[in-house]
């Protein structure tokens, strides 16, 4: 299912997802195996950076790690190998197609972007009720009342909200959130992702996004830009027309193409070509450019083509950003990091 991130702003459409448990990590093997060895990779993407990229130790918000090194997220696919489909899954996408900043301050008065909620690990504990009960993780969960949700408090869009708990370091995140009166909260579907675990959902099932992944690890921080210089995790991304079917650690695909082999499946891998010649941008440009390049996109949701996510801080520069528009999809290429699952 989809909605439009915001009504004014109908390009901005992004997938949503169901939600439910998670299984044994195992399978995320057969996602690094095809990438490159992460020996000497950085622990964690995050806020704090002490040497240079690729030899890196850095910590998310709260303190917390985002996932372990060999997650899926955290492992660069800069040495993988061209998947054969390439060229077709990019004509399929629309290799004119100008990649999209869906994150940065403002359009309007309307917040840009996917806010995230740090709270205490003594938050007090809600309930929450899912539409899609049966592929979410049942609550309670630690949002606050006045918890951000995207689009804003009156957003009639995806309304993700994103809780990381301190001391816990249990990432909670919803689809559809709606704060009630009585101090509970109604969602589409809702997960709960442990960042010190592999954890990969069930066959099948969705998240709070469309590909069954986790959201916050995917989005390009602020701080990663303008104080670290560097992004240590591959960067979600949507498509409109997805082939139903997913890669794993990814667990599900909306399948808005049905069963074309041509259509890009969900989870699938796409990297800046390393002859493109991001140096004509700015620095912070330049900084987002690289990790294409070195750990790529993640196809995680269905929605506008070639949308990347990332967190809405008011100090983004929106100027600077729209420079990315002159990147399109063509510049990519498709790289394997495994089979695609029909379901």
């Amino acid at each position: 299912m989809r909605k439009n991130l915001h009504a004014l702003l109908a390009a901005l459409l992004l997938g949503c997802g169901g939600g439910g448990g998670t299984d044994p990590d195992a399978v995320t093997d057969a996602v690094t195996d095809a990438a490159t060895d992460t020996s000497s990779e950085p622990d964690v993407p995050g806020d704090t950076v002490t040497d240079a990229p690729g030899d890196a130790t850095v910590d998310g918000p709260a303190d917390c790690s985002i996932f372990p090194p060999d997650n899926m997220w955290n492992t660069p696919v800069d040495t993988a190998d061209v998947h054969t489909l390439s060229d077709t899954y990019i004509g399929s996408i629309g290799g004119d197609t100008e990649l999209h900043p869906d994150f940065g301050a403002f359009w309007g008065e309307i917040p840009i972007g996917i806010p995230y909620n740090v709270v205490p690990g003594d938050q007090p504990l809600v309930p929450v009720s899912f539409y899609y009960a049966d592929e979410s993780d049942e609550g309670p969960y630690p949002v606050p009342p006045d918890a951000l949700i995207e689009g804003g408090p009156d957003g009639d869009g995806d309304r993700h909200v994103l809780v990381i708990q301190s001391g816990t370091c249990i990432l909670y995140e919803m689809f559809d959130a709606w704060p009630q009166t009585d101090g509970s909260w109604e969602a589409g579907s809702g997960a709960i992702w442990h960042l010190d675990l592999n954890e990969v959902r069930p066959g099948g099932w969705t998240s709070a996004d469309a590909a069954g992944l986790a959201i916050f690890p995917g989005l390009i921080r602020w701080e990663e830009v303008y104080e670290d210089g560097v992004i240590d995790h591959a960067i979600r991304v949507t498509m409109s027309d997805l082939q139903r079917a997913y890669i794993l650690p990814a667990t599900h695909s909306d399948g808005t193409c049905g069963s074309d082999p041509d259509c890009p499946p969900m989870g699938l891998r796409l990297r800046l070509r390393d002859t493109f010649d991001e140096t004509a941008f700015a620095e912070p440009l330049q900084v987002i450019l690289r990790a294409m390049k070195r750990h790529g996109l993640v196809i995680a949701d269905t929605g506008s083509d070639m949308f990347i996510g990332g967190t809405h801080d008011p100090r983004w520069d929106d100027d600077v950003l729209h420079d990315l528009h002159s990147v399109h999809a063509s510049d990519f290429e498709a790289v394997y990091t495994g089979d695609p699952i029909p379901y």
